[in-house]
């Protein structure tokens, strides 16, 4: 189900709770917003659709979107400045990136996972776990 976007400051400053096996409603309703909003966001945290949960989806190299539950970044190399913006707040921000990072995270199958990414896919995966600290750019 495609969800409203969530622009409230104060909820998206919020830290998340761990997501479990039960969240995975809030899994797929995530993958369904930011399939209806590819043309412009590559990477949604359940925060952003008004759940509190540490899930993320992101488009991948292939294009598809990769969902991950209680994503961790577990080691980053090579830092580099980027410009940002955000479904949920207006205009763009200066921030702090790795060019390249490992990732722990379960699958929707609360699998443990571990990969490591890089570019543009590494760039929205840290953006969408700062979502899921609380921190808005």
């Amino acid at each position: 189900m495609i969800r409203p976007i969530m622009t409230k400051k104060f909820f998206l400053r919020q830290p998340s709770d761990a997501a479990d096996g039960a969240d995975v409603a809030i899994a797929r309703d995530l993958e369904d917003t930011l399939e209806a909003h590819r043309a412009t966001c590559v990477g949604m945290a359940a925060n952003m659709i008004g759940e509190r949960k540490r899930i993320i989806a992101v488009v991948d190299e292939d294009g598809s979107i990769l969902v991950m539950m209680n994503p961790e970044l577990v080691g980053w190399w090579n830092p580099y400045r980027a410009e940002e913006g955000c479904l949920s707040l207006p205009g763009t921000q200066e921030t702090e990136r790795f060019e390249r990072i490992l990732v722990s995270y379960q699958d929707t199958l609360m699998r443990e996972c571990q990969a490591e990414f890089s570019g543009r896919v590494a760039q929205a995966i840290q953006h969408e776990i700062d979502h899921c600290n609380g921190v808005l750019i």
